[in-house]
């Protein structure tokens, strides 16, 4: 073992820093799920910077200092507090916020979301099933992005108004209805933020023998 250990140590030493490199510093995310449509697609691999909000142990959720805060409007990679899952998500609460939905509109600090620009679209929601939905651009606190709900489908579309207390956040899917989000599983304490998706790195249709979706190559978020 030993002798194996010498002659391989290069390689070794370059696995153990690039574990370092994914666990502490960036790293990726493939989107195995149609949660974030119509922004991260099932197939979409995306670019996490792990240094956004805090450096933490590697391989830990030790904080040892913070780097920035988490704002809303950032797309999200974090730790379920349900089962410790990895996540991604739509940050639209920070602390101090009073948030609540009421039929499907969000507000925030008393302010309702604007929606606009409404296309009709087609969901895949198994393999056998599809579902019409809406697709709209929503607009709130200077942010906007662009979400859908399904119709027919069983979702929370409203719960009452809580206040975000410090260290913690609340995240939504922009797939309102087929999102385990906070509406589900409660807010999400800091410690669990792993990092902020920036981009898409590479795309694949995982529907269409995995071909290349070229034009989403190094779109941001």
């Amino acid at each position: 073992m030993r002798r194996w250990v010498k002659a391989n140590k290069g390689f070794l030493v370059f696995l153990l820093c690039f574990g370092i490199f994914r666990t502490a510093i960036a790293d990726w995310n493939p989107i195995p799920s149609g949660s974030m449509r119509p922004t991260l697609l099932e197939g979409d691999v995306v670019f996490v910077n792990r240094l956004a909000y805090d450096v933490k142990v590697p391989l830990t959720d030790i904080v040892l200092t913070h780097t920035g805060e988490p704002r809303r409007g950032d797309v999200v990679t974090f730790s379920s507090p349900q089962d410790g899952t990895r996540l991604i998500k739509r940050l639209v609460a920070v602390p101090g916020d009073v948030v609540e939905m009421r039929n499907e509109v969000l507000f925030i600090n008393g302010e309702a979301a604007r929606y606009d620009a409404a296309e009709a679209v087609q969901e895949t929601i198994a393999p056998d099933r599809s579902v019409g939905g809406t697709r709209l651009t929503e607009q709130l606190q200077g942010h906007e992005r662009r979400v859908q709900w399904l119709h027919g489908v069983s979702a929370l579309s409203s719960f009452d108004a809580v206040v975000v207390p410090e260290g913690e956040y609340l995240m939504l899917g922009d797939n309102r209805d087929n999102s385990a989000d906070s509406r589900y599983f409660g807010l999400v304490p800091r410690h669990l933020l792993i990092g902020r998706a920036l981009g898409v790195l590479v795309s694949a249709d995982i529907n269409s023998h995995w071909m290349p979706r070229l034009e989403r190559f190094g779109q941001r978020l």
